[in-house]
């Protein structure tokens, strides 16, 4: 299934939490922290102003970004976990 974004939003694949400590301690899933960085996978076509005209996003697919903890909506497709979020909503994109 393919998920096209609408307007100003992105679809991003978060990357996996950590298994392990730095000590080396294994950690179930109940105590991994959420992660807060991830992978653009899809994005949409842009916001549009009051007139008509359509505004790019400056995000593009394939970017790594960092966001907000609690940022989005957790969505499954094809047994995949994903985001959907605003542009805005993203806080950086890592370099």
């Amino acid at each position: 299934m393919k998920i096209k974004p609408l307007g100003d939003r992105v679809l991003i694949k978060p990357y996996e939490g950590k298994e392990t400590t730095k000590g080396g301690i294994v950690l179930p899933d109940t105590a991994k922290e959420k992660p807060q960085e991830g992978e653009v996978v899809a994005v949409g076509e842009g916001r549009k102003t009051k007139e008509g005209k359509s505004i790019p996003l400056s995000l593009k697919k394939g970017d790594k970004v960092l966001y907000g903890k609690y940022s989005g909506t957790e969505i499954t497709v094809d047994g995949e976990e994903y985001l959907i979020m605003r542009e805005e909503d993203v806080l950086a994109i890592i370099e």
